[in-house]
Order: structure tokens, then sequence, then C-alpha cells
């Protein structure tokens, strides 16, 4: 998957391929995206579409267009309700009464235009709860649907029943004002659960649409990413991202796979390697010949993996849905007391103890049990956002309190995902540490290679350079403030026997870093060593998190030299590296098999199944 073995082949080179220079000027930035993934949250009826739209044809943004859509349908539902409600309040003789309206609005037939107006709430706004008891009642989960459908049944039934000669009083205004409160409150949780972030459609968007299709006679042609078959050959240029997954037939580049495989360090590719869609190509042009397309590549199967993670996530009920199956079981038990009651023990007729029957079971339902929770959960994910946190899942994010151990992913969480220089050994001792790092700058300055720009990043002083040549797999050379410097891999000084503090560089070649020669005026005047810069931040969080007693371990892509660096530079309990992103999630649960309640947090979409996997994801 990540040219593992070639990987391991340049760790101790400079991959100075990269000077075959690309002097357009065109910069390769690596693509940070952000998994906020996680956890998809459920209320019991969200997972049914209450307008039971068809979903068949959404692909990898079906999820959010699904989301999308029923807060939409929420929305209309609750309008329209609320529009008919006012007519129903003003035609309630209670609601007369108690305005002091007397018979203003008392005409021949309102009694039935209150019927046909509290049916069309009943029907229509009431629909996502009359569906979600039937879904409830089917998987013998009673909950918040259970508990209104069954309210607003009784009190529609008995109503309509009361409007064609049964002697009692109707209930038409509490169950209309009963059903917008619930679609309101509903309406609100949806929208609080659209806010938090799309994994799904991020991952999706990592894939370019087209490609440059190689036809027979050598042409380009532009064409859609879907026509491509197996054996098709793609031209990719500098900086765009690579369509499809394939091998190399033609060229040499080095390209960015960090988001996908959690590689901090870009890769060398050359004819016969293999290349994933969807990473950032480098410097150089290459021909692709198109292996995997469509649902068989490696980003379609890493997003089947977060789908089933998200699908396989037990739905914990959460305090509203427990206090609503308890209210469920009061309000037929409650109902069933006072019907035999009235009944049998006062010995009232039918139709009065069916009166107090109907206004116990209504009453049971309470209005601001449907209001409160999602205005909680709108309240506290608004907080949450403004401290830059977006909550996808209020179970989750509740049980972060009980976290026992933390696995960062390295690449972009940990450290920063972009080179920086980490140590300057100085040979010559006419030269400071600061002068070096300026002559290799001069260099490297035109280069579009990560190392090269790293080594630009971390130089306070940038000179001139004349007479820029580069070495092909090798390095480059030029003429900065007089001098003639090489900017070189080790490589390079073997093929040429120069000498070099051999011992002293596989130190630094051990902890993974990336290791370049300076050479002026053919001295050897010192080395640079480079790595993925571990952000300053991430010591102060691991520290913390040591003294809460929570064990914090890392998960990374990258190989086991760099990966003890990090551990050791940060005091981590554990690592795990060459990981590969469809095992993260297995090492997950590897680590929840001891016993212990998980947080996973990462940046890179090769981590996204592991989030969901996680008892917690921070993403």
């Amino acid at each position: 998957m990540k040219d593992h073995d070639q990987h391991k082949d340049h760790l101790h080179e400079h991959d100075h391929e990269h000077h075959q220079h690309n002097h357009t000027g065109e910069t390769v930035e690596a693509q940070e995206t952000v998994t906020e993934e996680h956890h998809h949250a459920q209320h019991p009826a969200h997972h049914d579409h209450p307008s039971g739209g068809d979903h068949k044809g959404h692909a990898h943004g079906g999820h959010h267009d699904h989301h999308a859509h029923m807060v939409a349908d929420f929305r209309k539902r609750f309008w329209i309700s609320l529009v008919l409600t006012i007519p129903i309040l003003l035609l309630s003789p209670m609601i007369q009464k108690f305005l002091g309206l007397g018979t203003l609005f008392q005409f021949t037939g309102s009694l039935y235009l209150t019927f046909i107006l509290s049916s069309v709430v009943f029907f229509y706004g009431g629909y996502p709860f009359l569906k979600g008891i039937w879904d409830e009642l089917r998987k013998g989960q009673p909950g918040m649907m259970t508990l209104i459908a069954l309210a607003i049944s009784v009190a529609y039934f008995y109503s309509a029943a009361v409007v064609f000669g049964l002697p009692g009083k109707m209930f038409f205004w509490e169950l209309a004002t009963l059903i917008d409160i619930m679609l309101l409150g509903h309406w609100i949780e949806m929208k609080s659960v659209m806010g938090a972030s799309r994994a799904l459609e991020e991952l999706a968007k990592l894939m370019p649409s087209e490609a440059h299709k190689l036809q027979p006679d050598g042409s380009v042609v532009d064409v859609s990413v879907d026509t491509l078959q197996p054996g098709d050959r793609v031209l990719v240029k500098p900086g765009e991202k690579i369509p499809v997954d394939g091998i190399v037939v033609q060229g040499e580049t080095s390209v960015n796979e960090s988001m996908l495989t959690g590689e901090s360090k870009p890769v060398t590719k050359k004819e016969g390697s293999k290349v994933i869609g969807g990473a950032i190509n480098g410097e150089g042009s290459i021909i692709v010949e198109v292996q995997r397309t469509g649902k068989e590549s490696f980003l379609s199967q890493v997003i089947e993996l977060v789908k089933e993670a998200q699908e396989s996530k037990s739905k914990t009920q959460d305090l509203a849905n427990r206090a609503a199956f308890w209210l469920t079981l009061i309000a037929i038990g409650g109902g069933a007391i006072t019907l035999f009651t009235w009944l049998f023990v006062m010995g009232k007729d039918f139709a009065f103890a069916l009166e107090r029957t109907v206004t116990v079971m209504v009453i049971t339902c309470p209005h601001a049990l449907g209001l409160a929770v999602p205005l909680v959960v709108a309240v506290s994910t608004a907080i949450s956002a403004r401290n830059g946190l977006l909550i996808r899942n209020r179970a989750a994010f509740e049980a972060a309190r009980n976290i026992q151990a933390i696995l960062f992913d390295k690449t972009g969480t940990l450290t920063q995902g972009k080179f920086g220089i980490t140590d300057v050994v100085v040979f010559d001792d006419s030269l400071s540490e600061e002068k070096l790092v300026s002559l290799a700058a001069g260099v490297e300055a035109h280069s579009e290679h990560p190392i090269a720009k790293g080594i630009v990043q971390s130089a306070e002083d940038i000179p001139e350079v004349t007479e820029f040549k580069a070495i092909p797999g090798k390095g480059a050379r030029g003429v900065v403030d007089g001098k003639e410097v090489y900017v070189v891999s080790p490589g390079y000084l073997r093929e040429k026997g120069i000498p070099f503090d051999e011992a002293r560089i596989e130190t630094l070649s051990a902890q993974g870093k990336t290791v370049i020669f300076v050479l002026v005026d053919t001295r050897l005047a010192g080395a640079i060593a480079l790595a993925d810069i571990i952000r300053p931040e991430s010591k102060i969080a691991i520290q913390r998190l040591k003294e809460m007693g929570i064990r914090t371990m890392m998960i990374t892509g990258d190989n086991r030299q760099v990966a003890r660096w990090v551990a050791e530079e940060l005091g981590l309990d554990e690592y795990f590296a060459e990981v590969l992103p469809q095992e993260k999630a297995e090492m997950v649960k590897k680590v929840q098999a001891r016993g212990l309640t998980v947080a996973m947090t990462g940046d890179g979409v090769n981590d996204a199944p592991a989030l969901a996997q996680a008892d917690v994801g921070i993403a």
C-alpha cells in the first residue's frame, strides 16, 4: 500500500530526485482534511425519513443530503402546523373563554372546521411521530416517539368522536400545540446534529473528478474518472491529485500520501511504484496505468469502512428516551387505572370515565420534554462549537469523562505534518549553524520538494543563487555568496568517496530523520537533519493527560524509527508504528479489548475508521 520497502531504502537518503526542479512555481500543499466525522447521532426517528423520500441515488454525499432533507422536512411541517394551529386555538371553546372572546369566533360548522384543521395537523404534522411509534414498537424499544404518538392519537380520536356525537370535551388545541412543540424540538435537534462535521463528504472530495487520459496516438484527453477502466493510462502533472489507484509506468516524482496513509515523508515514486488515488503528486510528471477505480479503490474502501463503523455503533438511548419509556408506561397504566376507577369504583358512565382517561393520558406527555432535551443539545453544541468542539454524537461526548486511554494519530496531530529542521551539524568551524542553513536554503529556494521547502522555511536569510544545476537523484548545486554550494544526499558523498562521521549521521537516521549534506567549495561543511516537526503544544497536552491518569498512545502509518523518536520526545506510554489505514480500527479494538475506554484523535482521512471505532472520536 505504501511502498514500505522502498521507503526504508530511502531512509538514509535525502530523496533528492526532487531536484528535477519544477521552476513553474507551482506549490503542492499538503491537504489536511478534518474528519469530524464521527458517530452519527441518532434520535429514534431520525434514521427514518419523515417524508419517505427515496435515497437510493445518494452516493458519498447521501448521508449529508439525507440529514439536510430531514431538517428541511421538519422545518416545513413545523411552520405549516403552526399556521393551522392559530385558527384551531381561536375556534377552541376553552381558549375563547380564557381570552374572553365570547361567541366572536363561533359560527355554524365551526366545530367541523376545527376537526378538519386538526386532522391536517394530526396526519401531516404528526406523521414523523406516527411513523416513529411503528418503528420503535417493531424494535421493541418504546421511547419518545411512542409517548408523543400515543398522546396525540388518543387526543385526536377521542376529540373526533366528540365532534360526531360522543358526550365530552375536545382536545384539538392540546393536540395541535403538542405537535408544534415536538416538531420544533426535533427541528432544533436535527439542526444541531447537522452542525457537526461531515467525514464521508470530505473523504469523497479527496478524489479528483477528472483525469488526463492518454490516447493510443499519444494525445491527452480530459475525461471523467468514472469512465476510466483498468489498463488505461493517465498523465498526472506536478501538484495534481492522483485520480486512480495504479502503477507508475513512466516518470519519477515524490508523492504526498500523508492524508491517506499517515506517511509524513513524501514517498518517492518511479517506474513500477504503486500510487493511491487521492494522493498529491509532487514535482515530477508521471504516467500511471490504472489498476483499480470506483468502489475497488483504496479511498472507496476507507469510505466503506467508515460507513460500517458508523452503522455498527450501538445507538445509546439518551435520558429523554428512557424518561419517555417510563412515561409511556405511566400514561397507559394511569389511563387504565383512571378508566377502571371511574367506571367500576365510582360507578360513573363510560363517556365520563373516558374523558378523564384521555385527560390523564394527554397530560402525561409533557410538552417540556420535547423541547428541553433538543434545546440543551442545541445550546451545548453551540457553546462547544465556540470553543472549537463539534459534537456529532452526544452519548460519545458524555462518555468522554470516562476515558482511560487516548490514541493519537501522529502526522498532523502530534506533529505539524510538514518538514522542518531538527538538527544542524557543523563540520567547518568558520561557519555558524545559521549560515550553513542559509547557504543550503539559497540552493533549495527554487525547489518544490517538501524537504527543500522545510530548509527554506527554517532559514532566516535566503541569499540569491546563480549557476543553479540539479543533480538528478542526488541533490543540487549553485553559487551562493560567491561560494560553490552543493546540497546533496549521503549517496552522493559515498559515490564521490567523501568521508563523513557515519556514526553521528547514523544516530540521526535511526530516529527516522532525513539527513542532507552541505558542501562549500568542495569541502564538507555540515549536515542538516529534517523531520516532521513535533507541535510544541503536544508535550503540554500529553503531560496534562498523564497527570489525569490517562494512558497516552500513538498510532501511525510512519516507520518505527520515526515513531520511536516522537514517542520518546513526548513521553508517550506506548506507540504502534507502520499501521496501515485499514488496520488502525483493529488496533483501537485491541486496546478496547484490554477493558479500557478509548478515545481516538486524528486529522487524516486515514484515521476515519479508527475514529468511528473508538468509544470517543476526536478529530
